[in-house]
């Protein structure tokens, strides 16, 4: 029976670099361990390519162009229903140690007279999660847990994240930034125990302890290997260059004919830095350190479930929000739809002797990020909440069921009105947004603002580096590309607030209700 869900996601970790997924010398054994006890989704999906709309699909089960938080700093709606909601209709609770990027919606808490005071103004900031802690990274927090915890070990500093955990110390003696990507082979300040891996582990491990053998739903959610790519000693020398994947990227990928937001991409800071073969072999090595001890402190909570009896009784979840691009295509960093982008690990273990048919085994269908919400729901037994999710459960994969009419494409969204790309293209503020239909053999962009659409053969093109999206012999192939975004657009669920079961009954009923219209 399971009674606890341990939701455990990375940020910024390609789907490449697991040793279960070939990485000839990156070693996961404790990811690895947890594929072989259920089973690994060679091709999940994430509905965007940016942290923020990512989580917030993976939060609600809902895609972006249905909940609307379709960047970075854009709040998620005070009616959007999240799964921490959703638990707390079944009298469950989602517990959160580490990352969520959830921002609230305070335009419309004021709306609403929330004012800050009462116990669901502090749900509603935070998506509806209780918080063992809260940890995001990427900047500064000195009013932090973790900036208090920092300070009381020794961390002399109003900001030790910026001053110690993302900051290095060269061969002078003297620190240096880590925000710069040079120093991304120096250790970090930070002693590895104080890490932001090690910090967020340990919180999650005490809850477990804590709860004992109630009931539990947790969300362990690292911030790494997410930039600033500084990782203390010792992970931050454990690979050298020669180590890392080859670079995937190809002159025809800048040539005339590439796609012009795809080129405007290239020009950003982060892209041109990246197109520089030092800039990835000074970081490529450390991200793949960051990488193994990430592996390293889920070996540590493998172990606490094992002391703790919770093998038994808990499904667990392992995923990303998305990739990164590490110089693959001349890029750096995230958001377009690259299978480095978009494609993200995702591995379930399901306790139930059900299960165990296939345990250790790859399934080569297509999932999705929108997928972990009802997973979650029906393995607690929870209102499925069909009205308003968007996924479908893995629940009969893990249990060697097949489901009829499973999913033969996948979508995901960018609005990409925030780039300085939007600005060199010379668009004025607004709309500008892009959706990639992916099949096993196809992908296909969509592009608003007059842009071609992109399309990639990836039976003959797996690294995707030739775009079809001009080929006159092709049309075909984008017609019915895009009817399949279409067809997908039709079924978004925008009528959320009353259940289907109310909708029913409320259908032809209008003489109940004492309407007599249309009678002779």
């Amino acid at each position: 029976m399971i009674r606890n869900v341990l939701f455990v996601m990375c940020d910024q970790l390609r789907w490449d670099h697991l040793s279960c997924a070939g990485h000839p010398y990156l070693q996961t054994p404790s990811i690895d361990a947890l594929a072989r006890r259920g089973v690994r989704f060679p091709n999940a999906f994430v509905q965007s390519g940016i942290c923020g709309p990512s989580r917030m699909s993976f939060y609600t089960g809902r895609y972006v162009s249905s909940h609307g938080a379709t960047h970075n700093r854009v709040p998620l709606s005070v009616g959007e229903v999240t799964l921490g909601w959703h638990l707390r209709e079944s009298g469950r609770t989602l517990v959160l140690a580490g990352k969520t990027h959830v921002l609230p919606d305070a335009a419309g808490m004021r709306r609403l007279q929330l004012d800050g005071q009462h116990d669901l103004t502090a749900l509603l900031r935070e998506g509806w999660f209780r918080l063992v802690d809260r940890h995001d990274g990427h900047h500064g927090e000195p009013d932090s847990a973790y900036a208090h915890w920092l300070r009381a070990r020794g961390y002399d500093s109003r900001d030790p994240w910026t001053d110690y955990v993302i900051a290095v110390e060269g061969p002078d003696g003297v620190p240096r930034s880590g925000w710069k990507m040079r120093h991304a082979r120096l250790p970090a300040r930070v002693r590895e125990e104080h890490s932001e891996t090690a910090y967020t582990t340990d919180r999650a491990i005490e809850f477990m302890q804590r709860e004992g053998d109630a009931p539990w739903v947790l969300h362990l959610s690292y911030v790494k290997p997410h930039w600033p790519y500084i990782a203390p000693a010792p992970y931050h020398a454990m690979y050298g260059p020669e180590q890392c994947l080859p670079l995937r990227r190809h002159e025809e990928e800048r040539g005339p004919g590439a796609h012009p937001v795809f080129r405007a991409w290239q020009e950003e800071e982060v892209a041109q830095s990246f197109q520089s073969e030092e800039a990835v072999a000074t970081v490529r090595p450390a991200y793949q350190g960051l990488v193994r001890q990430v592996d390293d402190h889920l070996g540590r909570v493998w172990e606490a479930m094992e002391r703790l009896g919770r093998w038994k009784d808990t499904l667990v979840i392992f995923t990303s929000d998305h990739g990164d691009y590490l110089g693959d295509h001349w890029l750096g960093e995230k958001e377009l739809f690259h299978d480095c982008i978009q494609k993200v690990p995702f591995l379930v273990y399901d306790p139930s002797p059900a299960a165990d048919a296939t345990r250790g085994s790859e399934d080569a269908r297509l999932v999705e990020a929108v997928d972990v919400v009802p997973t979650i729901l029906e393995a607690l037994g929870c209102d499925p909440a069909s009205h308003v999710v968007e996924g479908r459960s893995l629940l009969p994969l893990l249990r060697g069921e097949a489901p009829e009419g499973w999913r033969d494409f996948a979508v995901s969204e960018l609005d990409w009105t925030f780039r300085g790309a939007r600005r060199r293209l010379g668009h004025p503020t607004g709309q500008h947004m892009a959706w990639m239909v992916r099949t096993a053999r196809w992908k296909y962009v969509h592009w608003t603002d007059g842009y071609r659409p992109q399309l990639f053969d990836l039976q003959q093109d797996p690294e995707e580096f030739h775009d079809l999206g001009a080929d006159r012999t092709l049309v075909g192939v984008r017609d019915a590309m895009r009817h399949r975004l279409l067809t997908w657009f039709t079924r978004l669920k925008s009528r959320t607030t009353i259940t289907w079961a109310e909708a029913e009954q409320r259908t032809d009923s209008h003489k109940k209700a004492g309407v007599f219209y249309g009678e002779w």
